[in-house]
């Protein structure tokens, strides 16, 4: 009797230790893709079938973004003609992928940053248990109808404001304001909506059980952690969050200043809640489960315009002159596919005064805790003069590293369409993905 439950106890322990080895080996690799790629033009217009390449490394491919309607509070594809099966059909040309790729889980997102219409709608919708409810029974069909397997609820919370850049005269004034008026906050119900982004979850957890449906929450850039997520009671309910560990810094917030976009540690002389250690660390903390939490890694870079006036070294922060101009493929002012970026790179290797005149100098990360940057200074006429901020295979790869180290549960590449998709610049297709996913897999061995 004692030598079975010998045998018994040691069998246990077996199957315990393998669980666990396997739990832990486990590598998540979310890859977003974004449908607004169908109105590019030329390399930037990713098409269904270009993504199976990338398919070999993702677990999981989120489609983006899905919207809110203003009237009913229903959940609805953000662009008919091009999603439904009476338009273009493209959730379905999408989660038709699952032939090719069994193991594939295709998430539907709603906001993500993408929806512009009445903002207010997403904390409007979670004020009511009737829009709540209106809002679930809605996604669930939309996921039931078009094949997908779960949603993400990349909730369109209000981000914090950006820092001004102020002289010593007005940041002196700034401080008599502010402890005159107090800090003005960016919604003065975030505790209110806090308990009911959780109640929302809990409610659509519920809904989605008897299908299995992933659920995930995306923690979009510059939305404050601790205001609006409770992560004690979204740890159960959540199968994963994604914090977009990216955005600190952009054109649009931060158009007299240009700096790091993505760093990974805290920079000197900044905000030091502005970095990606800093929000994994209040997650952590919070008690949410490590192999939960994913870190979206762009794969575009953030580009302002130099001048004359801005410092002609090029090391951060310094001043700019607002975005700069849209890119040939992505039409976008300060923003950059990696493609876009990678191809400025190209004949730099001899370092010739002409290759100086048309190509970008790249500053690598030599510490592994800010990130990468490049430059080109501004001709004779003050102009062709830019700076960005951006991921290459070398960044992503350390922090892919980053996430191994804390044991998360894996990585989000935001978002296949600005990859280099169609191996342009080296003749590998999603580099960047490729890279990130490398990495994980050989630091888990």
């Amino acid at each position: 009797m004692i030598k079975l439950f010998y045998n018994i106890l040691i069998v246990s322990s077996a199957i315990s230790f393998m669980t666990t080895t396997a739990n832990s080996g486990i590598i998540n690799v979310f890859c977003y893709y974004d449908s607004r790629t169908y109105y590019r033009e030329h390399q930037a217009n990713l098409k269904p079938e270009d993504l199976d390449p990338a398919m070999s490394y993702c677990t999981h491919l989120i489609y983006g973004y899905a919207t809110i309607s203003t009237h009913d509070y229903k959940m609805m594809p953000f662009d008919p003609t091009l999603e439904m099966d009476h338009g273009s059909g493209n959730y379905r040309i999408v989660t038709s992928l699952k032939l090719k790729f069994p193991a594939l889980k295709i998430l539907l997102s709603v906001g993500g940053g993408a929806d512009k219409e009445d903002p207010q709608k997403y904390n409007k919708l979670l004020e009511s248990t009737e829009r709540r409810n209106s809002f679930i029974n809605s996604a669930k069909i939309l996921l039931k109808n078009h094949n997908f397997d779960g949603i993400d609820l990349a909730w369109q919370f209000p981000v914090i404001k950006p820092k001004k850049i102020r002289t010593a005269i007005g940041s002196l004034w700034h401080g008599i304001k502010k402890t005159i008026g107090g800090t003005k906050l960016v919604d003065d119900k975030s505790e209110e909506h806090k308990e009911q982004f959780s109640n929302l979850v809990m409610e659509m957890k519920h809904a989605l059980k008897d299908d299995d449906y992933v659920l995930t929450a995306s923690v979009l850039p510059n939305v404050n952690s601790s205001l609006y997520f409770d992560s004690y009671s979204l740890k159960d309910n959540l199968d994963f969050i994604i914090i977009h560990g990216f955005d600190y810094y952009t054109p649009d917030r931060n158009p007299k200043e240009a700096d790091f976009a993505a760093p990974l540690h805290e920079l000197h002389k900044r905000n030091p809640k502005l970095n990606i250690d800093s929000v994994v660390t209040h997650w952590l903390v919070s008690s949410f489960p490590p192999e939960k939490i994913l870190l979206g890694i762009p794969a575009y870079g953030r580009a302002w315009k130099m001048t004359s006036y801005s410092d002609v070294s090029g090391v951060p922060p310094i001043c700019i002159d607002g975005p700069a101009p849209r890119g040939p493929y992505t039409k976008e002012s300060g923003l950059l596919s990696y493609l876009e970026i990678c191809t400025k790179f190209l004949g730099h290797e001899n370092n010739t005064q002409v290759d100086s005149q048309y190509y970008l100098k790249k500053i690598p990360d030599l510490t592994n805790r800010h990130g990468i940057y490049a430059f080109r200074l501004p001709d004779k006429r003050d102009e062709r003069g830019i700076w960005i901020s951006f991921e290459d295979s070398e960044s992503i790869q350390n922090k892919a590293l980053y996430v191994k180290k804390k044991d998360l549960g894996g990585i989000a590449i935001i978002d296949l369409t600005l990859d280099d998709f169609k191996g342009v610049c080296k003749d590998v297709k999603f580099p960047l993905v490729k890279a990130a996913t490398n990495m994980l897999h050989i630091s888990r061995r």
